[in-house]
């Protein structure tokens, strides 16, 4: 077996070494659920799967995928959803777990004591696996900020070596007052972390229970912090509604007789939840997380501005490398041999790069192309269109290097995707297109990402299919 060394042990992917089940009732339907954690390979991230649904649908756990974020975080995927998925989340980052495919029989995570403890218990028994593969990291460069103007809600991330939470939050409580919880890599998450449980006021309980939430809660997975003066009465709705025989309020201003793990276990509890959301992201993080007043729908937000920037960073990470004295794979003259593209269609200069998986293109643009006669003609810029087309005869070298007698096939699009032009591209500019292969050629039909870079700019992306056609 491959040996890691603690070091190894941070920078590796980590899953489980056996599958391990837990039981509990969902916050919100009141039924119980079986949740059962197994070992996933490399790179598989966090996935649930839906066993009582046919067809037992898998849903990646991404933050595109959130569909809700009321009291709790919802995924959906289709006709498949899981709600309540952030405390289990939280618990496989906090234990540095990255690949775990999760069974579920029913619709929810269980609530179990409203913390992630029970979680972490259960994955500490199927134990850590260390596997022969780095994480792959989101670097924060630069600082990320959201704020929701109607929560007052802030998140913040910042450069750093290494990654750090901290949380804040001021409801304007004389109870709760202002609190404070910090998560870094000295934190033991499964003792400082993990055991905080959720809260709610005492004023939002019977909202909730209108809108028909929080079937499964009870005070034994819940802190209810009283905020206000509550008449005996009061006391003995909230008492029926729970199903129990009497409720009461303790001098620290919790209803009922629980005690609190932390004094500020509700932070404490709050940062648990935005590292459940944040984790997904799918990618561990470089930076340090400020949350002020965070919420599910603030975390879930702020997620999604950094999974924009990962996807950035990570298309530049892959950004080729142009080296105009190297000589080419193909010249222009070479192209035109494959390619039945001529002046002024023929938009590629060069062939730098040509693998199995992928392709690098080259196209100087000058002020004498023939579009800017027509296109712009006092503010040139290259039509967004023919960036495309130029993607596309990229591509289509790589498709036309696995047939035989490449010049004497045609290439046809059948479908363009998800196009974005972020930059102007200008006279002067060396355009560097990279295309790879999103799926195996099969007759001859390919699928394609498409990245267009200027210098350290992506200006232009699209998702490619096409078809080469042999020439009667």
């Amino acid at each position: 077996m491959q040996k890691f060394s603690a070091d190894d042990f941070m920078m590796k992917q980590n899953t489980i070494k056996k599958p391990v089940t837990v039981k509990g009732i969902g916050l919100h339907t009141g039924k119980e659920v079986v949740l059962t954690f197994k070992p996933a390979p490399v790179g598989h991230g966090y996935k649930f799967q839906r066993l009582d649904l046919e067809g037992n649908p898998v849903l990646n756990a991404d933050v595109n995928r959130v569909v809700s974020t009321q009291r709790g975080t919802t995924i959906k995927s289709g006709a498949a959803e899981v709600n309540t998925v952030e405390h289990a989340l939280s618990a496989l980052s906090g234990l540095g777990i990255d690949n775990v495919l999760m069974e579920l029989n029913g619709p929810e995570v269980p609530i179990l004591d409203g913390s992630a403890a029970p979680f972490v218990k259960a994955l500490k028994k199927a134990g850590l696996e260390q596997q022969d593969a780095d994480r792959e990291f989101f670097v924060v460069e630069t600082p990320i900020h959201y704020k929701d103007e109607k929560t007052g809600a802030e998140l913040l991330a910042l450069p750093h070596d290494g990654f750090e939470i901290i949380a804040m939050i001021d409801f304007n409580s004389n109870v709760l007052g202002q609190q404070y919880a910090r998560f870094n890599g000295t934190t033991n998450y499964e003792k400082e972390i993990a055991p905080c449980r959720t809260f709610v006021f005492l004023h939002e309980l019977e909202f909730l229970f209108e809108q028909d939430l929080i079937k499964g809660g009870d005070l034994d997975n819940a802190i209810v912090i009283v905020d206000r003066v509550v008449s005996q009465d009061e006391l003995d709705r909230i008492a029926e509604k729970l199903g129990k025989p009497s409720v009461t309020v303790d001098q620290e201003g919790i209803l009922n007789t629980i005690k609190l793990h932390y004094k500020n276990e509700p932070a404490r509890h709050k940062l648990l939840d935005v590292l459940g959301d944040i984790a997904l992201l799918g990618q561990r993080i470089k930076g340090k997380i400020m949350a002020t007043k965070p919420g599910h729908h603030a975390n879930v937000e702020f997620t999604k501005i950094l999974k924009k920037r990962y996807q950035e960073q990570r298309k530049l990470r892959g950004k080729p490398h142009y080296d105009p004295d190297r000589e080419p794979l193909f010249d222009v003259v070479q192209i035109a041999k494959w390619l039945p593209h001529r002046y002024p269609f023929l938009l590629v200069d060069k062939i730098i790069e040509l693998t199995d998986t992928y392709v690098v293109g080259v196209k100087n643009v000058s002020f004498n192309e023939q579009f800017f006669q027509g296109h712009f003609p006092n503010n040139p810029v290259m039509p967004g269109v023919l960036q495309i087309e130029a993607m596309a005869q990229t591509g289509g070298m790589l498709v036309l290097s696995t047939v035989e007698d490449p010049g004497n096939w045609d290439t046809y699009f059948l479908k363009i995707e998800n196009a974005k032009f972020k930059h102007k591209v200008v006279p002067g500019d060396t355009v560097v297109f990279k295309l790879e292969l999103m799926a195996p050629i099969r007759r001859g039909i390919c699928q394609m990402l498409g990245t267009a870079y200027v210098g350290n700019k992506i200006v232009s992306e699209a998702e490619l299919t096409a078809q080469i056609v042999k020439r009667s």
